[in-house]
This record gives structure tokens, sequence and C-alpha cells, in this order.
């Protein structure tokens, strides 16, 4: 018998990184999960994936360490980067508490943003080419595509658009900045050096959890039903379904064509759209109320996607699966739901 495919996935343990790792063992992979720390209990999930544990490794690599990376990535054929930060509050100075300087806020973007996602993406890639790994999945977002303010707003936004970043920098969107540059230095990165580098964005993800932890988008989901203090405009929102995300990166890995840059968003609905859904669903739940008109921008396209094959959920799936799984952890009662706050990620300009 041939010996399995080996492949590995950077920051294992994350909400789209454990169905991924899912996935592939389920299809036969030998997988190299790299974690921060493998002993840490929010890592747990990755150890409890039953019979097929034989062929998941678990590495200690920060994507800062090239060194440990490399090790990691021994014997793989393609490597799935997926380790990137996703702030869930407003980047502050850390000491002050507030954006006290402008010297320390940029100080602590460059460390705790920008260095993991842009750095971190640079030492995957240098890493992969030493160590002669044939393929490269780099996950982006569409924090890399939405944002831009010349893009014609009666014209579906595809692949060719990118955000814009200085208007990111300037309405203080680190998040937007670091994956416009992470993914683009790995599309340039790929050109010069011939390493066969692929992107995926996707918006929005939902979606049952496998990790103990409640992620970010997750924790967009749980405040729009639970409802809380903060105001959200209704926006149109790209929404895709984790497991999608999954059978995406896996599609674009397979694919011998596949090439360049994949924009994941199947589904395109606003707030009161989403509320009005959730509501005739499950009656029984308070929901988000101060929710705040603003202009629309021009939706995504995943045609691109489509065309190599993949066939995402409804998002009616979608929405019934994560409820299913909050209501199981208990997230959608008691004080986890009285306390929650939507992430600063998501909240109107302005708001606190």
């Amino acid at each position: 018998m041939a010996p399995p495919r080996r492949v590995c996935v950077t920051g294992g343990g994350g909400f789209i990184a454990s169905w991924l790792v899912k996935l592939l063992l389920s299809r036969g992979y030998a997988v190299h999960a790299t974690l921060r720390d493998p002993c840490d209990p929010k890592n747990v999930h990755l150890k409890q994936m039953g019979e097929v544990r034989e062929n998941l490794h678990l590495f200690k690599a920060d994507v800062l360490d090239y060194d440990a990376l490399t090790r990691a990535f021994e014997g793989c054929e393609g490597v799935f980067h997926l380790a990137t930060p996703v702030p869930e509050d407003k980047i502050v100075d850390p000491e002050a508490g507030c954006i006290s300087s402008h010297h320390s806020l940029n100080a602590f973007v460059q460390s705790e943003v920008l260095a993991p996602a842009v750095k971190g993406t640079s030492n995957v890639l240098k890493a992969c080419s030493a160590m002669k790994v044939q393929k490269v999945i780099v996950l982006s977002s569409n924090a890399a595509v939405d944002f831009n303010p010349n893009w014609p707003q009666d014209k579906l936004k595809d692949e060719s658009c990118w955000s814009d970043k200085d208007f990111c920098q300037e309405n203080q969107d680190w998040y937007s900045v670091a994956k416009i540059v992470a993914e683009q230095a790995s599309l340039e990165y790929s050109e010069k050096h011939g390493l066969n580098v692929v992107t995926l964005c996707p918006p929005l993800v939902f979606g049952p959890l496998l990790q103990p932890t409640v992620n970010t988008s997750s924790k967009f989901l749980i405040y729009v039903i639970n409802g809380g203090p903060d105001v959200m405009s209704n926006k149109l929102w790209h929404i895709v379904d984790v497991r999608d995300v999954a059978d995406a990166l896996l599609l674009v890995y397979e694919k011998a064509e596949s090439s360049g840059r994949y924009i994941c968003a199947p589904n395109s609905v606003c707030t009161k759209d989403l509320v009005d859904l959730l509501r005739k669903m499950y009656p029984q739940y308070s929901y988000v109320n101060n929710i705040v008109d603003v202009d629309r921008k021009a939706g995504l396209s995943s045609q691109k996607l489509k065309g190599l094959g993949w066939r995402p959920r409804k998002l009616e799936e979608t929405l019934s699966d994560s409820v299913g799984c909050y209501e199981k952890a208990g997230l959608l009662q008691g004080s986890a739901g009285r306390n929650c706050r939507l992430p600063h990620l998501f909240r109107l300009a302005g708001d606190q």
C-alpha cells in the first residue's frame, strides 16, 4: 500500500483549520498541524479525532519561527497556511488601554497584527521553498477584496478587485491591511520564485465548532441572536459555511488547474434580513434590534471557485447547524448570552 499523501496545516487548532484537518484525515491524508502550544487545552479537540489519529502529527511552531516551520514541513507535498490573528477587540495600546500615541499604536500594530500576518506568511513561503513543497494554499479573506470605494456599485466584485490599502489604513482597519499585504506578497512570491501558490478569500464564516473556544465570526452570529448594546449596520454581509471553506481549500489544492486567488462567498444577506430569517427559524431568542441603515456595497462573485466544482451549502443549513452547536454549548442562554458584545471588527465606526 502506498504511503498517505502528507500535508501541513498551519494554525491547526483554529475554527477553519480544525475542519480542514478533519476533512484531510477523512480523505486519507497524513497531516502535520502546527500549533503555538500543542499542550494548550484549546487544542484538545485535535487529539480526539478518532481512529485516524495515527495520521495526525502536532508540531510546536510559531509562524515567526522559520526553523520550526521547516521541521513541520519536512516530508510534506503541500502546505495550507491558515495561521493568522483575527482581532476581536479594537487595536489599542496595551499599556494605556487606549490609543495613547501614534508611536505606541504603530509599534503594537506591527508586533500583534502585521508581523504575524505578513512576516509569518513570508516565513511560511520561504520554508516551503526550502523543503521542496509542491503547492501552497494561503487562506486570505474577503477583507482583501471588499473594501474598495472606487469599485462600481453595480458590478459584482471578482478576483480582480483588491481592497484599497490606503483606505483601510485611514480607517485603522489593520486586519484588512495585513490581509491585503500578505495575500499580495504571496502571489508575488509565487510569480518570482516559481512556488505554486493559490489564495482563498472567505467572508464571515459560520458553522458548528470543533474547537472548545469561540472564534470571532461565531461571536458575531451569537451576538445577532442574543442581542446586546452595540449598534449594527444594515450592511450586506457575505457568509460561508466553515465546512464549505474546508472543502474549497482541499478543492483548490487537489485541482491541478487552480491558480491565483479565489473568492469563497456564496451567500449575501443584510443584517435585518438575517435577523428575520433567524427569527422564523428560532423565535425564542431576543435578537439584535438596534440596526441602522447604511449604503450597500457591491456584492462578491464566487463563480471562479464554482467553476472548479465547488458546491456550497444553503445559508439555512449553515444557520441551523450553527445554532444547534451554540445551544448544545450553552452559548445562547444564561450569562453567556446576556454579557456578549459584538466583536469590534464588526462595529460601526466610532462605537466602543
